[in-house]
């Protein structure tokens, strides 16, 4: 499975078997979780065996399963903008875990910040984590907005744009974003893809997230 594969058949998934991750699967997590550290200068973790993260009652409530292995999407506050950064280099190591047979689900409210074992250090915060395993299922498909409202290139003009820029916009269509608020919208300035969203809860993260997605499957950077 490809990357573009990933973004196509990754969806969240709360309800894991209880599996430990396994040593080369984690290998290749930590692998990748330090070269985005020294390219972001986040300090992005991967925690295994910790049930208490998600021992919580919103948790519980959220119907989480055997969720005990996470990445912390961690930073420092003076980071520009911090969380953006997370959702972009998070993102991207959600669809390699995808790749590689596990499940994620964003996780932004509901686990213990204060039970969380990732080592935080004077100045950083936890943005959110991503809990990780392997799924009892692969979840399924959330539904979207249409393209229109995700837009602002028109129906009839979007068969005249090029190949990569409707490659990357059905990607960030298919991105993951907090209650599926979908609060983005892609335009082409040019021959360069623009990402903004409205102001709200979380949209900052997702921002970050949805231009990984762009970028993941058009090959072009994002503005």
């Amino acid at each position: 499975m490809d990357i573009k594969e990933a973004i196509k058949e990754r969806h969240s998934v709360r309800q894991f078997k209880d599996l430990p991750v396994k040593s080369e699967d984690k290998e290749k997590l930590e692998v990748l979780i330090k070269e985005c550290n020294a390219e972001s200068g986040l300090n992005i973790q991967l925690v295994t065996d910790d049930p208490e993260c998600f021992d919580t009652f919103l948790a519980h409530y959220g119907k989480f399963k055997n969720a005990k292995n996470y990445i912390a999407m961690i930073g420092s506050k003076s980071i520009d903008k911090l969380d953006q950064k997370c959702g972009y280099y998070g993102q991207k190591l959600v669809l390699v875990a995808q790749t590689l047979g596990l499940n994620t689900c964003w996780v932004a409210g509901t686990y213990g910040k204060g039970k969380c074992k990732a080592d935080k250090n004077a100045g950083e915060k936890i943005v959110c984590v991503i809990a990780l395993g392997y799924g009892e299922s692969q979840g399924v498909a959330h539904k979207s907005k249409p393209v229109s409202k995700l837009c602002k290139v028109s129906e009839a003009d979007l068969p005249a744009t090029p190949a990569w820029f409707q490659e990357g916009l059905e990607a960030a269509i298919l991105a993951p974003t907090a209650l599926n608020q979908q609060k983005f919208q892609v335009s082409l300035d040019g021959d360069e893809a623009v990402i903004t969203t409205k102001r709200g809860p979380m949209t900052q993260l997702d921002l970050g997230i949805v231009k990984y997605n762009f970028e993941a499957a058009s090959g072009h950077k994002v503005r």
